[in-house]
């Protein structure tokens, strides 16, 4: 330890952080807070980034799962539309559909089991 009366205040930085080996200790700290600060920055940019381009991947794969799930719909529709049709062109013809009990049971099996 020096003595006190040794520790003169020095003209300008110094002298307004209360002067001698006080004020380089203060900017000891500064600097290194500074650079402990400086570093978390950077770890949090570069974490944002990631998460950036975590969330466009995710985005892309769900876009890419959205055009498969819509040529899927568009698949079944059109199957849906091709047995419609060709469910009405066949009801002329069908003996089960005529039937009374057929109305309330459009299950086939039922009807060729009771006939």
């Amino acid at each position: 330890m020096s003595d006190p009366s040794s520790q003169q205040q020095q003209p300008g930085r110094a002298a307004h952080l209360g002067g001698g080996w006080t004020g380089v200790k203060d900017e000891g700290r500064r600097m290194k807070r500074r650079e402990k600060n400086r570093v978390a920055a950077q770890k949090s940019r570069k974490r944002q980034t990631q998460r950036a381009d975590q969330l466009h991947q995710a985005c892309e794969l769900l876009e890419q799962r959205n055009r498969k799930l819509k040529r899927e719909v568009d698949s079944l529709s059109e199957e849906q539309n091709f047995l419609s049709e060709a469910l009405r062109a066949h009801e002329p013809f069908c003996p089960i559909m005529h039937c009374s009990f057929a109305s309330s049971s459009l299950q086939p099996d039922a009807a060729a089991r009771s006939v």
